[in-house]
């Protein structure tokens, strides 16, 4: 497959997540919760996240914003379910990094979060991919900021 073919595959991806977005509605029996929110675009998403033992059992959130926002979040959300904290704190920070040109991240450990990849060329965009990972962020470190995430 070459790089058209791939970077075809990957916004059909993002389309689909964006327009049908799963993992959504509440989670009445959430452990942890977070708020995000982008003031540049008024992109808004409220996380909820179940912590078993040590492991994100299930996540939800619900809220508003392009395509690309929701899209992140939903693929966010089935990348994180029943893994260690541990492994989802590593993989927000490779994430993170990685939409931040901070490193490069092979696409086997990004699974389908590397459709997201794409995004790093347009600047403006990057804050509605890392919307809601800053959002699961502040999810899992409540202590900060009141549990809110704003990408400025």
């Amino acid at each position: 497959m070459d790089d058209e073919d791939l970077d075809e595959l990957y916004q059909e991806l993002i389309m689909d997540h964006g327009r049908r977005p799963r993992n959504t509605g509440t989670l009445p029996d959430a452990t942890h919760h977070g708020r995000g929110h982008n003031p540049l675009c008024g992109d808004q998403l409220t996380l909820a996240l179940k912590v078993t033992d040590g492991r994100v059992t299930d996540a939800r959130f619900e809220g508003h914003g392009c395509a690309i926002s929701m899209a992140s979040a939903s693929l966010m959300t089935q990348s994180i379910k029943a893994q260690p904290v541990e492994e989802v704190e590593a993989l927000y920070t490779q994430f993170h990094a990685l939409m931040t040109g901070g490193a490069e991240v092979p696409a086997e450990v990004l699974g389908k979060l590397a459709a997201l990849t794409g995004v790093r060329r347009f600047p403006t965009r990057v804050k509605c991919a890392t919307l809601a990972w800053h959002t699961l962020h502040a999810a899992l470190h409540p202590e900060r900021a009141d549990a809110q995430a704003t990408t400025e």
